[in-house]
């Protein structure tokens, strides 16, 4: 049988990731049938798309360049991140569960989970062995790869995977802490963290999920997290993006939405030279409430890309969608937001705002708002501004004996706060802060 490098259309280096796929085969042979279809499938998808470029509508603004060209090895099991390296992004107390991942494998010796009537936290390799029956109508079947190549690539070439169960109608007070961690090598290395949680009926339940990076040379972390909302299921998730300057970050976030059920998700991105994020949402029944949040910064030559895409299946949803951004140096950012609202999904209420702050002269933000309505009885809101520090603001600071810097960050943490301070788990609220206060760009301050 001829191999996968044979019949794809290999294009810049996507032979490269096709070999690897090739490569992993032997180790994978334990694998379910539908689960090596699947992997399959994604990876002749990938070979079909290869990696998109600004010719493509959806990265008009992003040229990931430097990532399709670069021979990522993948990352070495067994390192570990420096000592205290995890210290911020773990709690003592007051979480259900800590998982940490490391290079896209489980690192049991730095996890736990505390016994949780209703709550299952396994691996991939655990959940499969226990003959898991809905993992197969789940797995990769929300986060689709047809039009998202990236997500194809994580789809073929994931190791493990995070799976969360919460039962019907569990309530988890607790957070549940999920870190994924890139641990460089001697080569750029890429990883491929997955999370996938299924939340039962009437349940509730709240994730930190974090992504951090460690080492000298620019990793890739190319990641994928789906969730599967079951009907008046409410979940609450916080996802902080939080890598080196040199590092390369995907993530496809997407989520199934069912009947009653509420959705809100807060997104950080505090880190990385490209950071493409795709995030998604399927409102799947009636009377559903998401809530899709993010706020970015930007520094240097980073660039930072959200695309947003909440599709009103049915009818009677709420979305909301607030985005901010802070850039300073020559950064740049992307937002793209699209709001779809079907034929039948009446009395639609879709609500979407998008702000960029702007540091610097150099600074630049690319936005664009999508609505595409194929009902009549809606309410849908868009707007986008954007703006640079309030002068008279300045000023106002600058006579009460404030320097400079000290209230260009008042302000700053005056227009992240709208974000932060939605963040009810208040141990990642206080450490968000901090972070925001300690990234914000000063490289024009006099």
């Amino acid at each position: 049988m001829s191999s996968v490098v044979e019949q794809g259309k290999a294009t810049g280096r996507v032979d490269h990731y096709l070999a690897q796929f090739d490569a992993a085969r032997a180790r994978r042979a334990a694998e379910p049938a539908w689960l090596a279809a699947l992997r399959a499938e994604a990876i002749a998808r990938f070979a079909t798309l290869g990696f998109p470029t600004t010719r493509d509508e959806e990265y008009r603004f992003t040229n990931v360049a430097p990532i399709a060209g670069t021979a990522f090895v993948p990352a070495t099991p067994g390192l570990q991140p420096p000592a205290g390296g995890l210290v911020e992004h773990l709690y003592d107390t007051g979480t259900a569960a800590q998982i940490v991942f490391v290079n896209g494998r489980h690192v049991p010796a730095l996890s736990s989970v505390a016994a949780t009537k209703g709550l299952q936290v396994v691996t991939l390799a655990e959940a499969l062995a226990s003959g898991a029956d809905d993992l197969e109508a789940v797995l990769g079947r929300i986060a689709t790869f047809d039009d998202f190549p990236f997500t194809a690539l994580n789809t073929a070439l994931f190791d493990d995977a995070v799976i969360v169960r919460v039962a019907p109608n569990a309530v988890i007070e607790a957070p549940i802490n999920i870190v994924f961690v890139s641990v460089g090598g001697d080569q750029p290395a890429v990883s491929f963290p997955r999370l996938l949680v299924i939340a039962g009926e009437h349940s509730q339940s709240t994730f930190v999920e974090s992504h951090l990076g460690f080492g000298d040379l620019a990793d890739f972390s190319c990641a994928v997290t789906e969730f599967a909302c079951g009907p008046s299921a409410v979940v609450d998730h916080y996802r902080v993006q939080l890598e080196r300057p040199q590092d390369y970050h995907y993530c496809r976030q997407q989520t199934r939405v069912d009947r009653a059920a509420t959705f809100i998700s807060h997104a950080f991105s505090l880190g990385g030279a490209i950071v493409r994020n795709d995030v998604g949402a399927v409102l799947a029944g009636e009377g559903v409430d998401c809530t899709l949040n993010g706020l970015y910064l930007a520094d240097g030559e980073t660039l930072v890309d959200n695309h947003t895409a909440i599709d009103h299946a049915q009818p009677h949803c709420a979305s909301h969608e607030l985005y901010k951004g802070i850039l300073g140096g020559r950064a740049r950012g992307v937002f793209n937001g699209k709001i779809v609202v079907r034929q039948d999904a009446q009395k639609t209420d879709a609500k979407q705002t998008n702000k960029a702050l702007l540091l610097s002269e150099t600074a630049q933000i690319n936005t664009k708002p999508q609505l595409e309505i194929f009902a009549d009885d809606v309410k849908c809101t868009h707007g986008a501004t954007v703006g640079q520090l309030d002068a008279d603001a300045l000023f106002y600071l600058r006579t009460r004996g404030v320097s400079l810097g000290d209230a260009r960050a008042l302000l700053i943490r005056g227009f992240a706060g709208d974000i932060v301070n939605r963040v009810r788990f208040a141990p990642l609220r206080e450490r968000l802060d901090r972070w925001l206060l300690a990234q914000i760009p000063r490289d024009d301050v006099k």
